[in-house]
């Protein structure tokens, strides 16, 4: 491995953590900034089956599954009572894992940081100060900080990496927008005992249509993570603080109210707020934003952490798989750079579709709507076996396995506007503000 440092991360997240570590695989020697200031609680409890491959290259699933749960697949509950189950396939899905894990965040993080350090990654505790560039760079650190951190020796780095989360730390100090999605949304959560999960299988997510809002029940060992996630009008009156505001939730909202009848609340709860975000620029001249620092995605469906060390994984492959070397390219390094961020747009739009049936109803129709053919037409008939390759195919969307499949979007998009037939109207299964 070199001796000097070529890429300075800033936070110490999953993102920046798990790129790190994929470097550090590569003979790229790297330094991380973190404070080491961040919450009990975090959203992002749920994996995909994806990240169960990244855990295998970067060796760490038997570790993870030593003290997470195994996650069969997700359940939705609708208002009227009608379930949607996926479950993931029982057979690996295009060669990559049929099963993914509920964690609890801060073992999961602390572990990706682990790993990095077992495998050479330097972490510095402290903030990195930072200011306008010169010399080529658009951001840089300060001459203080060079100074401050004996691993530099003075020397700056090729490329600073914003994983910073939410806080979008480079994109605030030189003023790159963001597009901002439409909902208005702040969610509660905490972790319980004695809560109904209400899973088919152990281990199962389950997503609740709410009267207002929706809700998530995900299993954790010995506990369960229950969240909902509300239009900010929706809880007014509802307390002051956001622990009387997650209680008056679930008793106003007769399934959870039921579900919790003999609850015990552990943890203190989290609040969160602006689940859709976009940057209009993920990189510049020295500096390149990865995970949250970029874009999130709403919750729904439990896409973010997934996204989040994918955007790490096609940085590594898109980028630095060219060799350390295409760091003293300015060009051919923008070139790459676009190329994954083109990339990481598309997945920010296939989730943002897929999430949207949910919201607007047309899922929980186009699921009513199947099971009446299923009933009219029998087991073995070709609408009965059209609804069972439908199914296959959102399977594949939801797991992140497929979601940016074009194949699998269009039908998706062609069935919810031509094959729901005789049930309510969809708004009736719309998640309402």
């Amino acid at each position: 491995m070199n001796s000097k440092i070529e890429v300075a991360i800033v936070g110490g997240g999953p993102a920046g953590c798990t790129l790190a570590a994929l470097l550090a695989q590569r003979g790229i020697r790297t330094l991380v900034f973190d404070d080491d200031k961040r919450p009990d609680l975090l959203v992002g409890e749920s994996l995909l089956p994806s990240v169960v491959t990244l855990m295998r290259r970067l060796g760490i699933e038997e570790r993870v599954a030593a003290f997470s749960q195994h996650k069969p697949g997700v359940g939705f509950l609708a208002r009227d009572g009608s379930r949607l189950d996926f479950f993931f396939p029982q057979r690996a899905i295009k060669g990559r894992p049929n099963y993914a894990y509920n964690i609890p965040r801060p073992e999961y993080d602390n572990l990706l940081r682990t790993r990095a350090e077992e495998l050479g990654v330097v972490f510095v505790k402290r903030r990195a100060e930072l200011e306008g560039g010169n010399e080529g760079r658009e951001i840089q650190l300060t001459a203080a900080c060079l100074s401050e951190v004996p691993e530099l020796a003075g020397k700056h780095p090729k490329l600073l990496v914003d994983s910073t989360g939410r806080a979008r730390v480079f994109a605030r100090l030189l003023g790159v927008d963001a597009a901002r999605g439409k909902r208005n949304d702040v969610a509660y959560f905490a972790h319980f005992e004695n809560f109904e999960s209400e899973g088919q299988r152990d281990g199962q997510v389950v997503i609740t249509t709410l009267e207002h809002g929706w809700s998530w029940r995900i299993p954790l060992p010995g506990r369960l993570s229950v969240g909902v996630v509300v239009d900010k009008s929706a809880v007014k009156g509802r307390g002051e603080t956001a622990e009387e505001r997650l209680e008056a939730t679930i008793e106003a909202e007769p399934v959870l109210a039921a579900a919790g009848k003999g609850r015990r609340r552990i943890t203190p709860v989290m609040t969160y707020t602006n689940y859709q975000l976009i940057s209009e620029r993920g990189h510049g001249p020295g500096w390149v934003a990865m995970g949250d620092a970029f874009g999130f995605v709403d919750p729904m469906l439990s896409p973010g952490l997934f996204m989040a060390m994918h955007s790490a994984d096609l940085l590594d492959s898109g980028v630095f798989a060219k060799g350390i070397g295409i760091l003293d390219q300015p060009e051919r390094l923008a070139k790459a750079f676009d190329r994954v961020f083109a990339e990481l747009r598309d997945w920010h739009e296939a989730w943002g579709e897929v999430i949207e049936y949910f919201y607007t109803g047309q899922m929980y129709a186009l699921h009513a709507a199947g099971e009446q053919l299923s009933e009219k037409y029998g087991k073995f008939a070709l609408p009965r076996l059209m609804e069972k390759h439908l199914t296959s195919q959102i399977t594949r969307l939801l797991s992140g396995v497929a979601t940016r499949s074009r194949y699998g979007r269009n039908l998706l998009k062609f069935s919810t506007k031509h094959l729901i037939w005789d049930v309510g109207p969809v708004e009736d299964y719309a998640i309402r503000a």
